[in-house]
């Protein structure tokens, strides 16, 4: 397994917060909140939310504030002014918050762009709270080995990875047969094929069960969210791609599961809240109150199943395939479908054709051995490039 226990750290725990203004990153902030004196802030950063970040610091008062986009820097720095606040801008400085002396770090940046700053926080042995899963995505051989390499701890922090991380039995590991990832289907998940190509980015992004940034509810609407959950298993896990099971379990209580050898079938339940899966994190290895709704089994009466639709959602194929192939194929999955993602999100890019570009971008980009970041840059931004191109095509004939 990736992630190495650790005792728990006393109080007050430091903490930094990589993308503090999306939704995982305010619900860190409200269980943080909701507990004066357990917690110190070292760093905060945002992508360009300048307005909430500013108020946030004020509110958390950390060392240091940062805001991705370099044009904003004047902005943040106007709105900290009287504050004792560092203030810095850029993807570099990201890097640099990710070093500064916190025992714990959230990593919450949406992307790919959020993989070097959660390899400079593995890199000096930090507690990395995992919710960036791009960064096992696309360089999980690397990450893992880097956690081994500098004795850094990964907690995962999506619901479905906490839910099988609290459920894996590490001296029992032998004995576990598969990995059961929960999928709620999204909100299309009883539409026909043909009925999907007229959905619209509003319609994508109104998840049923979860409130959730705009790339990852659409990730969820194509399934491709769970694709990328099964390459994170894998590399959270180490077991292969043939013992991780998806199954589509409408209601969202029950977060995913491990089957073992013996029958028995260990499942973590809940209310659909991501707060409490960052609640195990920000307290492990100990426990925290959550506000999260308590379960009433007598009000939710019935939990269903059913498999996943290969013909409907071909963006979970997509994903296993690219794990079966390795080496860089999972870097270029990833790269094509943040483009396509946000060429729908934009009206340039119908729904049915988010998988077509990614499909197209992998067939245009043979996998080949991951051997450093560099290369993976490199890969990276020549997907990108491939996607945009093939994501004008489809734009076109849409």
């Amino acid at each position: 397994m990736a992630m190495n226990r650790a005792n728990g750290a006393s109080a007050p725990r430091r903490i930094t917060i990589l993308g503090s203004t999306g939704s995982v990153g305010t619900s860190t902030i409200d269980l943080i909140e909701r507990n004066p004196g357990a917690f110190e802030i070292e760093a905060l950063t945002a992508n360009k939310n300048v307005k909430l970040l500013a108020e946030q610091a004020r509110r958390l008062k950390p060392q240091l504030a940062v805001v991705a986009d370099p044009s904003l820097y004047s902005a943040l720095k106007q709105a900290l002014a009287d504050t004792n606040i560092a203030v810095a801008a850029g993807p570099e400085a990201l890097v640099e918050a990710a070093k500064r002396p916190a025992s714990w770090v959230m990593s919450a940046i949406v992307g790919a762009a959020g993989l070097k700053a959660t390899l400079a926080a593995v890199e000096r042995g930090a507690c990395v709270a995992l919710a960036n899963k791009e960064s096992l995505v696309c360089a999980g051989d690397l990450m893992t080995e880097a956690v081994k390499r500098f004795g850094a701890t990964l907690l995962p922090v999506d619901s479905e990875h906490n839910a099988i991380f609290q459920c894996f039995e590490s001296d029992q590991r032998r004995s576990i047969e598969r990995l059961i990832l929960t999928a709620s289907g999204g909100p299309f998940r009883t539409r026909k094929r043909e009925e999907l190509r007229a959905v619209t980015p509003a319609q994508a992004v109104a998840h049923p069960n979860w409130d959730m940034g705009a790339k990852i509810s659409v990730d969820s609407a194509t399934m491709m969210n769970k694709g990328l959950e099964v390459i994170e298993a894998c590399h959270l896990f180490a077991m292969p791609e043939a013992q991780i099971d998806v199954v589509v379990h409408p209601q969202s209580i029950i977060h995913s599961m491990v089957a073992y050898e013996d029958g028995s079938v260990l499942a973590q339940l809940g209310s659909p809240d991501m707060r409490t899966p960052i609640a195990y994190t920000l307290a492990w290895p100990h426990r925290m109150a959550a506000p999260s709704a308590r379960l009433d089994f007598a009000k939710i009466a019935t939990l269903t199943f059913e498999p996943p639709d290969p013909l409907r959602f071909p963006a979970l194929r997509l994903a296993r395939q690219a794990l079966k192939d390795g080496g860089t194929a999972p870097t270029v999955l990833n790269a094509a479908n943040e483009v396509a993602v946000y060429g729908f999100l934009e009206g340039r890019v119908g729904f049915l054709e988010i998988t077509d570009v990614v499909e197209e971008t992998l067939a245009a980009m043979p996998a080949v051995p991951m051997t450093s970041l560099e290369q993976l840059s490199a890969v990276d931004a020549e997907a990108r490039s491939i996607a945009a191109r093939r994501a004008k095509v489809v734009g076109r004939r849409a």
